[in-house]
């Protein structure tokens, strides 16, 4: 009996060795809460958070910098008899709102009462001012530094872009895990676009404390500390002086305008309007500023130049004439009368031949020039040679970078729409299309979209005689690279000398539709275009480039409810290239005509558009 008693005894030590040993087991190498709490009395994590790279304007001018900003940590477990009157007292909060503070923080993915966690966000040196003395007050709450946006000024919100907190969504989808709950990321324009360079690397520091929490230097020598590193700065395109003039010109109108140097592709100003004041997306009011902003019925966040689709209206007419002397359908002296009964024109010389037709923008001619761009009697078949001729015309407009996003180095860009045979065979049938079907597009109107950087990018190859560079608005990466693309020269395929006939009947068409246009010292080639609109006043399309020779900026503009296209466009146009190329306006006149904003439809000035609007003809 003893023996079975000293069997069991010795059973019951092996199994509570056993216990202990898988306990033990759990505790140093699948528990770390123990190590946590015993490193958290001692070491305190600090993350370095890098200063996000500069953006500066061509000639260097800053435009968007960091400014300090600190964010509240808390060590829950080191939290011993708060005074939470008094900390509502000195964070200017109350007591409603600490607690749920408390709630939030228990409810976060991340949290651990062991590990410092933001409390409050995005302190500004006003409220750090306020509070650092008092927060010895408070055991268990410590400050850490880090950076938001600043902006040296008010304009370009939209092409620059915000930077705001990395949401969920975009966690789950960062498959470089990179990124941690609480980190900011750019999120529209070049913020966005460029966020590899512009973020830099976050850097660590371990700091040993006392009892009392006092920090007595770093852990181990710093042995295991990582530098932060700077993003990288950007030099942008963007001339901003002539932005800000832009964006001064605009105000109070819905519309873009779209500069660009036509040498080299690059953008010397994109102007969506209306638009918004970049500081408000940035600091702790983000969020409340940000509901504001968005749900303005205005539409201040869409970035017309790049997301907004309009039919290009007259100023297609440039492109027909292109395609069809390439073609050769039409010669310099091919004659059509204007003959109303097809479509509406206005008073100008009878018959005229390509020239004149530019020159007056005659709608019947250009309906008729487009026939014999579609029916080259390639088929006896009068559908299919429609089809056959759309197909070679559209392969046509896509060397003009129609059809598709240009590939701007923004996001969201749209790719407007250029028809194509199988468009039409699903709205109409397969063989059951022609000409008279599509007559439309002859003047820019139907099923055809441009987004005003496409038509600025047009105005570009006007001035280059038949090539483009992709539009992008960095120019460099300090200590890297731009896209290798943006060097990359696009060609139309048509002939030079048919761009210089083009040229001088666009330079004479300023004396013709668009006379404010005209700049006292500087020949310019231009064409207007307007949209007629169901819903109110038409729609204002300019797009020029100058000087004729050797150009310096082309330009489109494009405001809406604005009237025909010499009007408004070809003002604000004019006035642009007057400032970049001269440095000055001193057609003070047409500039307060412009500022007073009287051709716009009465509703519109009393209340905005807040979209485009879709127009499906054109009346010049």
């Amino acid at each position: 009996m003893n023996e079975g008693r000293k069997e069991i005894l010795q059973v019951v030590i092996v199994l509570t060795g056993i216990v202990f040993l898988v306990k033990l087991f759990f505790i140093q190498l699948l528990d770390d809460r123990y190590a946590q709490l015993a490193d958290s009395n001692s070491i305190m994590k600090n993350i370095e958070y890098p200063f996000r790279g500069l953006i500066h304007d061509r000639n260097g001018n800053l435009l968007v910098y960091n400014s300090p900003e600190f964010d509240l940590l808390i060590v829950k477990r080191e939290v011993t008899h708060l005074d939470s009157a008094r900390f509502c007292e000195v964070f200017d909060m109350t007591q409603h709102e600490l607690n749920i503070k408390f709630k939030e923080l228990r409810a976060r993915k991340e949290y651990s009462p062991y590990k410092p966690t933001v409390f409050i966000k995005q302190l500004s040196n006003y409220d750090f001012a306020k509070i650092q003395e008092h927060l010895d007050e408070f055991k268990g709450f410590y400050i850490q530094p880090r950076t938001s946006r600043a902006y040296a000024t008010g304009t370009l919100a939209n092409a620059v872009g915000y930077v705001s907190e990395i949401s969920k969504p975009q966690l789950d989808r960062d498959s470089s895990k990179l990124y941690r709950q609480g980190d900011y990321v750019g999120q529209s324009g070049i913020e966005s676009y460029y966020e590899t360079f512009l973020r830099g690397q976050r850097g660590v520091q371990y700091k040993l404390r006392n009892v009392k929490g006092i920090e007595k230097g770093s852990f181990k020598d710093g042995a295991f500390d990582t530098l932060s590193v700077p993003g990288q700065n950007l030099i942008t395109t963007i001339d901003l002086k002539l932005q800000e003039y832009g964006e001064y010109l605009l105000h109070g109108k819905v519309g873009s305008i779209v500069a660009l140097e036509p040498s080299s592709g690059e953008v010397l100003a994109m102007v969506s309007g209306p638009s918004y004041d970049p500081s408000m997306l940035t600091g702790r009011k983000f969020s409340t500023n940000f509901m504001l902003v968005s749900s303005d019925t205005t539409k201040p966040l869409f970035n017309r130049p790049l997301m907004a689709m309009y039919p290009p209206g007259s100023i297609f007419k440039i492109v027909q004439s292109l395609i069809g002397l390439q073609e050769g359908v039409l010669t310099y002296e091919t004659r059509f009368p204007c003959d109303r009964s097809l479509v509406n024109c206005h008073g100008h010389p009878n018959p005229t031949n390509l020239h004149g037709a530019i020159q007056y923008s005659c709608n019947p001619y250009f309906h008729q020039a487009f026939r014999r761009i579609i029916n080259q009697n390639k088929s006896p078949n009068t559908f299919t040679d429609s089809r056959i001729g759309l197909d070679n015309w559209r392969e046509y407009v896509g060397r003009f970078g129609l059809g598709a996003p240009l590939g701007v180095d923004l996001p969201s860009e749209k790719g407007g729409q250029m028809p194509t045979s199988n468009l039409y065979n699903r709205i109409y049938g397969d063989g059951r299309w022609k000409f008279s079907t599509i007559y439309s597009l002859s003047i820019g109107q139907g099923e055809m979209l441009v987004t005003p950087l496409q038509m600025a990018n047009i105005a570009a190859i006007m001035a280059n005689k038949g090539y483009f560079y992709t539009p992008h608005l960095v120019k460099e990466v300090k200590g890297g690279s731009i896209d290798p693309r943006f060097k990359v020269r696009h060609e139309t395929g048509i002939d030079s000398a048919y761009f210089s006939f083009v040229q001088d009947a666009m330079s004479d068409a300023i004396y013709g539709t668009a006379q404010r246009a005209i700049i006292p010292g500087i020949e310019l080639c231009g064409k207007t275009g307007t949209a007629q609109n169901p819903h109110g006043y038409d729609h204002s399309v300019f797009m020029a480039f100058a000087p004729k020779d050797n150009p310096k900026i082309a330009i489109a503009v494009y405001v809406e409810n604005a009237g025909w296209g010499g009007r408004s466009a070809a003002s604000i146009a004019s006035l642009m290239i007057e400032k970049y190329l001269t440095g000055e306006v001193k057609r003070k006149t047409l500039e307060a005509y412009v500022l007073k904003g009287e051709f716009l439809d009465p509703v519109v000035r009393a209340t905005p558009a807040a979209q485009p609007v879709s127009t499906d003809s054109d009346t010049e």
